[in-house]
């Protein structure tokens, strides 16, 4: 790992170390521990992921490989998903349009300067209206799977929302075991926009966005007949994310911008 160039990466907030290893020089067998290294703030570099990009078994311009801060590997990531292509577009790996292989399936994207438009593959598993006792407590939340599984609890004053307690609660709950679910509170703010707040498995915290879980709220809205495509969602970081999709969820587009930190090497510290 010494002296093995990372990108610093951010995607409406959220924010990840790429590295790209398309010669396939590093061991595999290390990637998650090089993330639970390199992930933690104050610590290392700091990152609610870690990317490694290396070239497909399949009919894809690259394969990636996506851990979350604490080393586990997850399908599929919306924001992470965009930075690794902008990524490889600049670094010419791939042309505008281009394609990449993860454990969702093959995901296609297009990049635009900062912003990249990424397509993913149609939801499954939507589980509407499920009913949960926590502590006493029912709730009633929505269950979508869009590349990573999610659950959806609309609230209305989501500053007083409780993602971190409810939210871990509700991603340990019985009923979504063994996967566990990210968690995201929503708040209807018109026919086309959504405000969200989530709660993140593998990171176990709030991160300052979540582009699937955009997705994810953006459909299960849809399904309750209060939201029509595009939708736009507006992430806690402030910046807004586009949801779009066909009427029959087909086909299913995240766009939003994304942004290059820095540049660097890892030093060997890093991974003590």
């Amino acid at each position: 790992m010494k002296n093995i160039t990372f990108y610093k990466m951010t995607g409406s907030g959220n924010d990840f170390i790429l590295i790209d290893d398309m010669k396939k020089v590093l061991d595999k067998k290390q990637f998650p521990f090089f993330a639970h290294k390199l992930c933690r703030r104050t610590w290392s570099v700091g990152a609610d992921g870690l990317i490694i990009l290396r070239p497909s078994d399949k009919k894809a311009d690259f394969k990636w490989y996506f851990y979350n801060a604490d080393g586990s590997e997850a399908e599929m990531c919306g924001n992470g998903g965009r930075c690794a292509a902008r990524l490889a577009h600049l670094l010419s790996i791939t042309g505008q349009k281009l394609s990449f292989e993860t454990k969702a399936g093959i995901i296609q994207a297009e990049v635009e300067q900062n912003l990249v438009k990424l397509q993913l593959p149609p939801p499954t598993d939507l589980d509407m209206n499920i009913k949960l006792t926590i502590e006493n407590s029912s709730y009633t939340v929505h269950f979508i799977n869009t590349g990573v599984p999610h659950t959806i609890f609309l609230v209305k004053d989501l500053e007083k929302a409780p993602v971190l307690s409810l939210g871990r609660k509700i991603r340990f709950h019985s009923y979504f075991q063994p996967a566990g679910t990210n968690v995201d509170f929503v708040k209807v703010l018109s026919e086309n926009g959504l405000e969200i707040r989530t709660y993140e498995r593998g990171v176990e915290g709030e991160t300052l966005a979540c582009g699937t879980g955009a997705v994810a709220s953006a459909i299960v809205a849809y399904k309750l007949g209060l939201v029509a495509s595009p939708v736009k969602i507006k992430v806690r970081s402030g910046e807004i994310l586009e949801v779009f999709f066909s009427p029959t969820l087909k086909e299913v587009f995240l766009k939003g911008e994304v942004r290059l930190v820095c540049k660097g090497k890892i030093c060997e510290e890093a991974l003590k």
